[in-house]
């Protein structure tokens, strides 16, 4: 699968979390170009970059959707949790010598696609009816970055 690229069809509307959400593309392409180059040792550094980087934006984007009283806040958490332990196996995978790095690129390039058009366009809907100022957040931002 070639790399992933950004378009606007992607944008949540919401700045910092399509910041987030390219952060997350941008693993994705080097996760990709180290399986192209087979440098295992590169795709190690990456994979424990995605972890830590989607681990972070979770939790930053279910405070969001808690700080908005979202009704599926719930189901969400879930979608990441599985999210993130599906990241982990494949982790362990590599750890354990089997190369999946270019099958989870490819896997990772849809999962993003389909939650954020999906799932995070819902959500995106509530948070900028409910807080279209923007001062929650200034706030979040501040306790989280």
């Amino acid at each position: 699968m070639a790399k992933m690229s950004w378009d606007d069809s992607l944008n949540t509307g919401i700045n910092i979390i399509d910041h987030q959400h390219r952060g997350i593309v941008d693993y994705i392409n080097q996760l990709h170009d180290a399986a192209v180059a087979e440098d295992r040792e590169q795709i190690t550094e990456v994979f424990q970059g995605l972890i830590n980087y989607t681990t972070s934006h979770f939790a930053f984007e279910e405070d969001l959707l808690e700080q908005n009283s979202y009704p599926l806040l719930g189901a969400h958490k879930k979608v990441h949790a599985s999210f993130v332990n599906r990241i982990q196996k494949y982790y362990q995978a590599h750890q354990a010598g089997k190369n999946v790095a270019k099958a989870l690129s490819g896997e990772l390039q849809i999962w993003l696609t389909t939650h954020i058009k999906n799932e995070d366009g819902d959500y995106a809907r509530n948070v900028q009816i409910k807080a279209p100022t923007g001062s929650l957040l200034s706030r979040m931002v501040s306790r989280f970055f």
